[in-house]
């Protein structure tokens, strides 16, 4: 979501049916962001196994591109904010662009319909990093499209914040409008997307505003009408998806732009990393949401199939968790590609999701903390510190998966996940006289110690570095910071 969606693919499913209609372009993300990516050949042939006709990357990564030739899969390009100076201030940057990640491969076989320009730009905490950069990188790479014939076939988008607009103190769908410090620009860049046929594209997650609110209105949340409802004139709104929704449509409205076609590029719910972050919330969100919009009646402002794109594919095991721990969590599928929970999409017989197959593992073996060790040794704090700033331990914490391990748990599960990124090797589980490994799981109940899965050669994530300097890092940590402890008291909450 938000800054962290620089490498992601949007999936889209095409959903055939679920008994009672038909809906438009219910997706997935499919991030990047990992240790240990699972073979885009792979990922390809589970979409497919899943019904998936639409996906959206947020790059042009040519591995996913190559993987997707002749799949006759729609693709959505995508061009990372930090790309976006140059080709809003270079048209020969723009022209290039387009012929290498977009000409280059729909001549090989590829079905790209749109270039996402930029992501989530004009968020708040960009304090307007992008606010001169955005609507003329957009014009380059429409008359870059234009040049190379491609206009009238792939279109371009800028996918959005819900935070670019907003309503009357009241709160109300009806008060909406484009924030009033990017007004203008908003409806700069909303006039020449609907100008040439292009969506507007925006992200909406009522998960955020459960975390940064712990009076938000759980039920409200979610699609059951349990909550208690928002009144706007005749409409009862009873969840705040319509609500935000609309929220937009009224802005699209009162500028000129009533009939625009809304695509929402993000939803979801993560799994991990916060206590309201869990596979029964994530489940009660995703089918909730896939239940709410099946049937195609739309939103109360705006009726018909709802373009949505789940939030995300898979787990992202390398994201910034500057946001918060939950943010490598929103899969619907484990790191590896085995389902999460049951979730009907409709579009296997089944009604569940197929998981990725032909996945290899490394072996079954984890590092853990050994019996004989002390947890008053100087070095655990260390070695904890160390093993988490390059590993995932973010299901460590209140309320997490593995919110209930006692102290050594807490710091096997971080030595273990430092090792399984490591690939697995020797000294990767030599935390001075603190680990051993073993090959009996010590996962618990709800507590998954992962073993990770074989190195993908086309994946770009460099992990020697930090495995061949591991004890000359503790020694380092330990006279800089004698007295770190702070890892070790995250993980013992």
């Amino acid at each position: 979501m938000g800054m962290l969606c620089v490498s992601h693919v949007v999936v889209s499913l095409l959903v055939l049916s679920m008994g009672v209609g038909v809906v438009s372009g219910i997706g997935a993300n499919w991030g990047t962001q990992v240790t240990h990516p699972v073979p885009p050949d792979i990922v390809v042939r589970m979409l497919r196994e899943n019904g998936i006709q639409k996906v959206k990357l947020f790059d042009a990564d040519s591995d996913t591109l190559n993987a997707l030739t002749n799949s006759g899969i729609e693709v959505m390009v995508g061009i990372p904010n930090d790309m976006l100076y140059d080709i809003a201030t270079n048209m020969k940057a723009a022209v290039n662009w387009v012929k290498q990640n977009v000409s280059d491969h729909v001549d090989k076989g590829v079905f790209i319909r749109y270039v996402a320009v930029g992501n989530e730009p004009f968020l708040k905490t960009y304090n307007g990093t992008f606010l001169q950069t955005t609507f003329p990188a957009l014009r380059n790479i429409q008359a870059a499209l234009i040049k190379a014939g491609l206009g009238s076939k792939v279109k371009v988008t800028c996918p959005q914040n819900a935070d670019v607009y907003a309503t009357t103190e009241a709160g109300l769908p009806s008060g909406g409008d484009f924030r009033a410090d990017i007004h203008q620009v908003m409806i700069d860049i909303t006039k020449f997307l609907n100008d040439n046929g292009a969506p507007f594209t925006v992200n909406i997650y009522p998960f955020i505003s459960l975390y940064i609110d712990a009076n938000f209105p759980v039920d409200y949340a979610f699609f059951e009408g349990n909550g208690a409802p928002i009144i706007d004139g005749g409409i009862s709104y009873t969840n705040m998806f319509d609500a935000n929704h609309d929220t937009l449509v009224w802005a699209l409205q009162k500028n000129g732009f009533s009939n625009m076609p809304i695509i929402i590029g993000e939803i979801g719910w993560p799994t991990d990393g916060d206590r309201n972050a869990n596979l029964m919330y994530a489940q009660r969100f995703n089918q909730g949401f896939m239940t709410h919009i099946v049937t195609g009646k739309g939103t109360p402002m705006r009726s018909g199939p709802v373009d949505a794109y789940l939030f995300s594919l898979i787990d992202e095991d390398a994201k910034s968790i500057s946001p918060g721990n939950f943010e490598r969590h929103w899969g619907i599928f484990y790191f590896d590609g085995k389902p999460k929970y049951p979730l009907n999409l409709g579009t296997t017989n089944t009604g569940m999701l197929a998981p990725a197959r032909g996945v290899v593992y490394l072996e079954r073996k984890w590092c853990v903390m050994t019996p004989k060790a002390s947890l008053d040794d100087p070095q655990v704090a260390l070695s904890v510190s160390y093993a988490c700033s390059l590993a995932d331990c973010t299901s460590l914490g209140y309320g997490t998966s593995c919110g209930n391990l006692d102290t050594r748990g807490n710091i096997s599960y971080a030595f273990n996940s430092y090792y399984q990124i490591q690939n697995q090797l020797d000294r990767a589980c030599k935390f001075g006289n603190l680990s051993m490994v073993v090959t009996r799981d010590p996962s618990t109940e709800t507590c998954r110690f992962g073993t990770m899965i074989e190195p993908y050669e086309g994946g770009s994530t460099e992990l020697s570095a930090g495995v061949m300097s591991l004890e000359a890092m503790l020694f380092v940590m330990a006279v800089v910071e004698p007295g770190c402890d702070s890892q070790l008291n995250q993980v013992n909450h």
